[in-house]
């Protein structure tokens, strides 16, 4: 029946290349809708849509015929929003919908893995990608598992059977006062649905992934899972299989040193990291390079920014990805150095990613761990390090 539920509908996507819309045109085309859409640039997210119309211009194009869905990077054009589309999906199938300051995406990965794995044929919307599962977008028959987004308050209008809150802490400064607001925010939306998984306790069985973040992640999907018609016993082997989604935790090896690519952008997630790199990679020396990702996350953070990075060996921070927000007077990376000196680490300002990599490049020696943290254009940096380390090598 859900196969057909968008039939006749011809679905033109603002934004096509972006992680979300890319997933929901997936969807969408697997659900029944004759699918196209626009971006300024051809991304990686637009594998999963080489047969349908995709227009690479500067500026955004809507040809006459179509129902324009756009992305929230595009708020100037008309059409439907994603947060409304995503809830038009939403409400077309029973949804296990994953919220949460850090580890949304790793815990609905896993979900949708665990659910595919043991045949129960998932559906899933993912805002990275997740290798074992082949694509950020899967149409099965089953559960649709959303990674829900509190950035914008989009997940607050989700209509979740299973509602899965990993943790709430405050993240995004330009939409919420307060934590009390957020927790507000999510109290509302959890009390709405029929399930809830909130405060799960952490899964103490074998990992493929480290840290103890996701062994907390872990918790949270056998929870969830449970209430899906998953038992523990079932699930947990399989989850032990799970290796993770793109970058979170990337790891690669060139010329003995050790790359891990990071998308933690939050005090919280790069201490996590941090931590699991010490965990996976005991007595080895780690070096970070960090970027500041938004003006005002970093305006609001960068003490504890600074008493995170300074779990590492030797940090190098970048200037801010300024990502959808102007420049603030005063506010720029060496908010974080200074942070990260006053924590009592050694930091160096390097404001470019390439003057990043090539300090790391100049530090690095057999046996290192490099860990690359942030979430802006950051994510270069790891293809640049295999690049030059292996000519060194």
């Amino acid at each position: 029946m859900h196969l057909s539920a968008l039939s006749g509908r011809r679905l033109w996507f603002v934004g096509i290349g972006g992680s979300g819309l890319s997933a929901y045109a997936q969807l969408a085309r697997a659900w029944g809708a004759e699918v196209g859409g626009w971006d300024k640039v051809t991304t990686p997210y637009l594998g999963g849509l080489e047969d349908v119309p995709v227009e690479i211009t500067p500026e955004p194009v809507i040809p006459d015929g179509w129902e324009p869905i756009v992305s929230s990077a595009y708020p100037a054009v008309a059409g439907t929003s994603r947060a409304a589309f995503l809830r038009e999906l939403v409400s077309l199938r029973p949804a296990i919908v994953v919220a949460g300051a850090h580890g949304k995406g790793t815990t609905a990965a896993m979900i949708a893995y665990v659910l595919r794995e043991a045949g129960r044929d998932p559906a899933w919307l993912i805002g990275s990608p997740v290798p074992q599962l082949g694509a950020n977008a899967g149409s099965g028959e089953g559960w649709l598992v959303v990674e829900g987004d509190e950035s914008d308050r989009t997940v607050f209008g989700l209509p979740a059977e299973i509602a899965v809150v990993t943790n709430v802490e405050l993240d995004h400064h330009t939409e919420f006062r307060s934590l009390a607001e957020l927790e507000d925010a999510f109290g509302s939306w959890a009390a709405a649905a029929p399930h809830l998984v909130r405060d799960a306790p952490a899964f103490d069985g074998a990992l493929s992934v480290p840290g103890a973040h996701n062994r907390a992640n872990a918790g949270t999907a056998l929870a969830a899972l449970a209430l899906a018609g998953v038992p523990a016993a079932e699930a947990a082997p399989i989850l032990a299989r799970f290796t993770g989604t793109g970058r979170r935790f990337e790891v690669s090896e060139v010329g003995g040193v050790t790359i891990v690519d990071d998308y933690g952008h939050h005090p919280t997630e790069v201490a996590a990291a941090i931590a699991a790199a010490r965990e996976a990679f005991p007595g080895r020396r780690l070096r970070v390079l960090f970027q500041p990702h938004l003006y005002s996350r970093t305006r609001h953070l960068a003490t504890e920014f600074g008493r995170a990075l300074a779990g590492a060996d030797d940090v190098a921070v970048t200037d801010i990805y300024a990502a959808r927000e102007v420049p603030v007077a005063g506010v720029d990376g060496m908010l974080v150095v200074r942070a990260v000196s006053d924590a009592g680490g050694l930091p160096v300002y390097t404001p470019a990613v390439d003057a990043g990599v090539a300090y790391l490049v100049s530090r690095a020696r057999k046996g290192d761990v490099l860990l690359i943290a942030g979430a802006g254009d950051i994510d270069r940096a790891p293809a640049l390090l295999r690049e030059r380390l292996g000519t060194m090598a």
